[in-house]
């Protein structure tokens, strides 16, 4: 579909079109040359203004015509020659619109929208008069003849190429000033999947792993860059099979290229991952060279930091954060076994705290773990500062954070959030005393965290509703009371002291961590049991595991043991569990559903437990009569 030279819309286009409204294979049609206008997708298919620069008519391509829109064949301003189509009437508007089925794109997209030009009466002085041009008319070197209105295509001004601009850079040793007005590059914000060439100056502020999948039309690869221009402005830009293989080793994080002869869609919610409404796809035929200078102008890796108190709100949702902290400790690299496609990844967690007091583990995954993982491990003495970018929170030991594929780790950053956490670190940081995030949700509201009075529920709430929990962890508070534990349930499992993972026995004695790949002399106890919890609405059982059991049972795993072994007249393990009964105490809920034998069954899990503190509780019932009232 190349571009005919000379080509223009037809005088009276739109005309013809009515005259004829349903040709059929024996009509013969005239030569019909319309400018598309006002191109946007309607549905599955696309509708614009079809424009013979005199009149317009609302118009619509057939669905079969898509992929030469998705492609950039069709775009916005081009002239198409109309081969086949129909014209229907809309009853409710009186008005008719054209479904084309049929085309040729004869000129690529111009520069402006087509006007006519009409001559006024000749004026007092005898001189023929042309009324001004319309703002958005094209410019002079269009030339109108008798027939109509003859254009350049735009194919002799078109944006140049990103091979093209770093050639012409090489070439010509200009200022950048003036190297830059030449350039006709395009801001992200103005690109849409409707424009046909244009050229993006962007960093590279984020570049995943090169990831293989499998699907029916088989196996292949795929890796993803988040691209950010001058103004800030981020898109997705992702790269499949050959151009994956082609891009993964030019893309380098933290430099600057040419892009151009790429493809925009509308960016789909569930995977985004940048503020943009359409994403980027680049193939094998994309150009993409790198910016030798005025990379400053391009914004570096930008951080919206999260506190670590307030992680809270994030736990297992989609929204992706930013942490820095220091570095608390670093343990050795452990590889885990993919149960997707067997294969074994390596692990590393370090532990950061920031100003709030607050610790969260942090899992470094694949290279992240052998390369800054490494770095980190052997500085770990000097309390290095790490700022690391995406990361998921999970609610693994009550709060958790692990990288993913486009996860940015900087040690040591130089920017200003990590001068001041160094100064308050120096100062008094290393000598305060320091508390997990996943054991601080306490009773009291804290700040972006959740409080054991939000989402308060009876526990028939959550019992009742076996659908909860369906599409991911609900979270929940509930007063209830510890109502039952069996004392023959296995509740707890033999761990590491190290990374807390279960140990084995070991040949020669000792225990094998398979996490830390190393024996031990000895080895610790942590809590995996369940309880009956009971409140006035129903009754059901939660798991608990080592820190809210400890609260629940009053002691640890280890002395819990040491009271079932002994031997007397008094059974002080049934004891313990009986005293640890029917008190009440503040429960974070999560609920999730889990399939068991093909079927699907509601698991409660205690994520943090607290005693009952009555002047808290009782002023948070006033607060709730006075709602219930307020309602009436």
């Amino acid at each position: 579909m190349n571009a005919a030279i000379g080509k223009s819309v037809s005088p009276d286009g739109i005309s013809k079109l009515l005259s004829i409204p349903k040709p059929d294979s024996f009509t013969h049609l005239p030569e019909i040359i319309l400018q598309v206008t006002n191109l946007e997708p309607k549905g599955k298919s696309y509708g614009f203004d079809a424009s013979d620069g005199k009149m317009k008519i609302k118009a619509i391509f057939s669905s079969r015509l898509s992929s030469e829109i998705l492609s950039g064949n069709i775009q916005n301003l081009c002239l198409i020659q109309v081969l086949d189509y129909t014209v229907n009437e809309i009853p409710s508007k009186s008005e008719k619109f054209l479904i084309v089925t049929k085309c040729e794109v004869v000129s690529p997209a111009l520069e402006k929208e087509i006007k006519e030009v009409v001559e006024q009466e000749e004026s007092d002085m005898g001189m023929p008069l042309k009324k001004p041009k319309l703002e958005n008319e094209v410019k002079s070197e269009n030339i109108k003849e008798a027939k109509g209105l003859i254009l350049k295509p735009k194919q002799e001004i078109v944006a140049k190429s990103a091979a093209q601009i770093v050639h012409e850079q090489h070439g010509n040793m200009a200022p950048a000033a003036r190297m830059a007005m030449t350039r006709r590059v395009h801001p992200l914000v103005s690109l849409n999947p409707y424009q046909g060439n244009w050229t993006i100056k962007v960093r590279v502020t984020s570049k995943g792993n090169m990831r293989t999948y499998r699907n029916a039309r088989g196996e292949g690869c795929v890796f993803n860059v988040e691209l950010t221009d001058g103004d800030g402005t981020q898109i997705q830009a992702t790269m499949f099979n050959e151009a994956a293989k082609k891009f993964y080793d030019r893309f380098e994080l933290g430099k600057v290229y040419y892009i151009s002869k790429g493809t925009l869609r509308v960016a789909n919610k569930q995977f985004k991952t940048v503020q943009n409404d359409y994403e980027m796809t680049l193939n094998e035929n994309s150009e993409v060279e790198e910016a030798s200078d005025e990379a400053a102008c391009i914004p570096e890796t930008k951080f919206k930091f999260v506190p670590i108190d307030q992680l809270g709100p994030y736990v297992n949702s989609k929204d992706l954060v930013d942490v820095i902290g220091i570095v608390q400790s670093v343990s050795p690299t452990t590889s885990i076994r993919r149960k997707s496609n067997n294969e074994t990844v390596p692990k590393r967690d370090i532990v950061v705290a920031d100003e709030t007091k607050k610790t969260v583990v942090v899992s470094l995954w694949n290279e992240l773990a052998t390369s800054v993982g490494q770095e980190l491990q052997d500085i770990a003495d000097k309390s290095p500062v790490v700022a690391i970018k995406s990361l998921k929170v999970g609610d693994f030991q009550g709060i958790s954070l692990s990288t993913l594929g486009k996860s940015i780790v900087q040690v040591n950053p130089v920017i200003a959030e990590s001068e001041k956490l160094r100064s308050w670190y120096d100062s008094e940081g290393k000598e305060t005393s320091m508390a997990s995030v996943g054991s601080g949700l306490s009773p009291s509201t804290k700040s972006g965290a959740r409080s054991m009075y939000s989402d308060r529920v009876s526990l028939s709430h959550i019992t009742s509703n076996p659908s909860l929990g369906e599409d991911k962890p609900a979270f929940f508070s509930i007063r209830a009371y510890i109502s039952f534990i069996k004392p023959d349930q296995t509740m707890w499992y033999r761990a590491c002291k190290t990374c807390n993972k279960k140990v084995t026995d070991a040949l020669g004695g000792g225990y094998w961590c398979e996490g830390c790949q190393k024996n031990d002399a000895e080895c610790s106890l942590r809590y995996i049991m369940v309880v009956k919890v009971s409140d006035a609405s129903g009754e059901g059982w939660v798991s608990a595991f080592n820190e809210e059991a400890e609260k629940i049972i009053g002691c640890s795993a280890d002395e819990l043991d040491l009271l079932k072994s002994q031997i007397g007249e008094e059974n002080t393990y049934q004891q313990r569990l009986k005293e640890a009964t029917w008190n009440p105490h503040l429960l974070r809920i999560s609920v999730s559903q889990n399939e068991y034998n093909n079927e699907k069954r509601q698991r409660m899990t205690v994520r943090a437990v607290a005693p009952v503190d009555f002047a808290a509780e009782s002023r948070f019932l006033l607060e709730e009569i006075s709602k219930m009232k307020g309602s009436q």
